[in-house]
């Protein structure tokens, strides 16, 4: 099993070094299979590792030293190396099982795009990979920052690989400003505990304790906060996965974020319970984000923006269900503690294999309109463009489909399993002793169920608009105009069975959970989920009488047996056509200009969440240039919050300060030295009071 961790590694590293090392001009010559070789590598890599990571929760040792490839041992109990115990195989296993089909559906997309299929690209996409298996497998603070930073100069180059659109350009810069914060929180807190426990080891950092504990672990915290997306830092990740092309989306979106809560976890492993108040601002900042994060998508008229906030609201809802765990930690409640991990890590699974899911089917969508279009340059990513698109790329309009109910939470998939469990865990305030704890429960509560109910109208915007309805561009094209080709269809029909075998399958995924878990909280109290081998509970038995995997289950009989019985009471009326004439209410039938557009269809969001979105509207009389008719245009548009109110009145400060900190530049070697002089005195002055 270190062979396979080795070997998964290794095969990476050549990944990265054949995409990066021969410009495209060289690879022409051999064929087109050649640009896909690096992500053929890199599915082959990926199976390894998630080979290695089933092997770690099932109990293996997975272990390599890395020692003498960095350097010189470290003396004592300070050694550098990279090994996998049961929660760190949980994540090789979730991270990497998505990355197999994904890197097989990015090798075929590269295939119709080798253009757009870079060196940069295909080394960033390597370097990516490889830094989340550095991160999850370190065991020292050295190693998980080496992997760590990896990752943000990753995402620089799968965010910014593609230079040709300026927007790209920027996005790239807000991910890796962010990355670098991320960065440097963690750096702080792994420093701090470094200090006080006179190792690097992370098995030593249990041993801090008091004060320097509670400091570190909220430095921990942020930083993995930082790259999950929690608000106020949401911001980088719809502008930072909307830019990246193709299937590197679904790399960065199902693989790369879930080291963010590797993190938390292994933050929680090792330094036990966090302080109450902690565990209420992830609460309360879990159930903001999952709300803001659906409501933006909602709203938004590109794809790839709609399934990024969507994004920004499945880890409001995974760090929602690790504030439950939290609070049970905080306040000695192993069974509550059980519970919110236990829907932490079922929505984490869910949303890597969704995600991932769409992501990848709309590449492939995108290629099919571009593909139709016969126009360079034209852009997929608009739902008004891709009306449709879904008829014509049937597999990935398959895949979007099934990713897209599933987000919804819908059963018969993994969505409605974990949402389920989330909302049960935050249920539970009345076993919380403290009224505050209550409280946040009940706000977190509140706030997931309006989310719930938002992701349902997102969703079928997106399948009614994409999939079911007719096609909007060149009506006279093939069916399948620029879809995947074979290997990249079997992997989105891949993608497409993992979230509703989840669903069929969710008690033996509650078991393997339970075992991956095992390093945080006792696996018996996690597996009482189970009601039986194959029936699941809420962890606290009694507490409910439904069931999910009843649910699941009953819900498709029962809508079932209504079509049976209407089509039986009703004879052929049910099934007659009847033609009217056709009211402008955007129904079927209703066709061109009369019809629901992407921003008509979601103007109710605008005007229902026009607090939260701060959605701002007016008409404004134009005139028609060909005849001069007069008409009235309608104009509605929505801000980020967080960004209007927070980051840019923040960079007009920082640009203040700049611009006055220039005019100290004045090229005088005398006031340089004047300068000197004065900070010196100001840190002597300094030392010399706190002493």
């Amino acid at each position: 099993m270190s062979a396979l961790l080795g070997a998964g590694l290794a095969l990476l590293a050549l990944a990265a070094a054949v995409g990066y090392a021969f410009p495209r001009r060289r690879l022409r010559p051999a064929g087109p299979a050649v640009p896909a070789l690096p992500y053929v590598l890199g599915a082959t890599g990926s199976a390894c590792l998630a080979i290695a990571g089933g092997e770690a929760i099932a109990g293996h040792a997975v272990a390599l030293d890395v020692g003498g490839w960095l350097g010189s041992p470290l003396p004592g109990d300070q050694a550098m190396g990279l090994a996998a115990d049961r929660l760190s195989g949980l994540f090789l296993l979730v991270a990497f099982g998505v990355a197999v089909p994904v890197s097989v559906a990015f090798a075929s997309w590269t295939r119709q795009h080798p253009a757009t299929a870079t060196r940069l690209l295909a080394a960033g996409y390597a370097l990516a990979l490889g830094g989340v298996a550095v991160v999850i497998t370190g065991q020292d603070a050295f190693t998980v920052l080496f992997g760590w930073e990896a990752l943000t100069a990753a995402f620089y180059l799968l965010a910014g690989g593609c230079r040709d659109q300026a927007d790209r350009v920027g996005a790239a810069r807000v991910t890796v400003a962010f990355g670098k914060l991320s960065g440097s929180v963690l750096l702080m807190g792994l420093l701090l505990l470094a200090a006080r426990a006179h190792s690097i080891d992370l098995a030593a950092f249990a041993r801090v304790t008091g004060d320097t504990r509670t400091a570190a672990l909220v430095l921990l915290i942020a930083g993995f906060a930082v790259k999950a997306g929690l608000v106020p830092f949401q911001v980088w990740l719809p502008r930072g996965y909307a830019a990246a092309p193709g299937p590197a989306r679904a790399i960065m979106a199902g693989t790369c974020v879930n080291v963010a809560f590797y993190g938390m976890w292994r933050a929680l492993a090792l330094l036990g319970p966090p302080p109450g108040w902690l565990a209420g601002i992830l609460l309360v900042l879990g159930g903001l984000t999952a709300l803001l994060g659906i409501a933006h998508a909602a709203v938004q008229n590109r794809l790839s923006r709609v399934i990024a906030y969507s994004s920004v609201e499945n880890s409001g809802l995974i760090i929602t269900g690790f504030g439950i765990a939290a609070t049970g930690a905080a306040t000695g409640n192993r069974e509550l503690m059980a519970a919110g991990l236990l829907a932490a890590s079922l929505q984490m699974v869910m949303h890597a294999a969704a995600k991932a899911l769409l992501f990848t089917a709309a590449a492939g969508l995108e290629s099919a309109v571009s593909g139709v279009s016969g126009v360079p340059g034209v852009s997929g990513d608009d739902l008004e463009t891709l009306r449709g698109a879904g008829r014509r790329a049937g597999w990935s309009g398959l895949g979007l489909a099934v990713g897209s109910v599933t987000l919804a939470g819908l059963p018969p998939t993994a969505g409605f399993v974990s949402e389920w469990f989330i909302l049960e865990a935050l249920m539970q305030q009345f076993r919380v002793t403290a009224l505050g704890g209550r409280l946040t429960l009940a706000v977190a509560g509140a706030a997931v169920a309006l989310t719930a109910g938002f992701a349902g109208v997102t969703f079928v915007r997106i399948v009614g608009l994409v999939v079911l309805s007719p096609p909007a561009l060149a009506e006279g094209a093939g069916p399948a105009a620029g879809d995947y080709r074979w290997p990249g269809r079997v992997a989105v029909l891949v993608l497409a069975i993992f979230p509703l075998a989840l669903a069929a399958l969710a008690p033996l995924e509650v078991r393997v959970l339970a075992a991956g878990l095992s390093p945080v909280v006792p696996e018996r109290l996690t597996t009482g989920a189970l009601k039986s081998a194959w029936v699941l509970q809420p962890v606290f038995s009694g507490f409910s009488v439904l069931s999910p995997s009843w649910l699941c289950v009953e819900l498709p009989l029962m809508l079932l047996v209504v079509a049976v019985l209407a089509l039986a009471l009703s004879g052929r009326r049910m099934l007659r056509v009847r033609r009217v004439p056709a009211w402008k209410s955007a129904t079927i039938g209703v066709d061109g200009a009369d019809s629901y557009t992407a921003f008509g269809y979601a103007n109710p969001t605008r005007r229902v969440l026009a607090s939260v979105l701060h959605t701002r509207s007016g008409v404004a009389p134009i005139e028609d240039a060909s005849d001069g008719t007069p008409h009235v245009r309608y104009d509605s548009d929505v801000i980020e919050v967080v960004e209007a109110w927070l980051y840019r009145p923040a960079a007009r400060a920082l640009r203040r300060i700049v611009a006055t900190a220039q005019r100290l530049q004045s090229g005088r070697l005398d006031a340089y030295l004047l300068y000197m002089l004065i900070a010196l005195m100001a840190i002597i002055a300094v030392v010399t009071a706190l002493d």
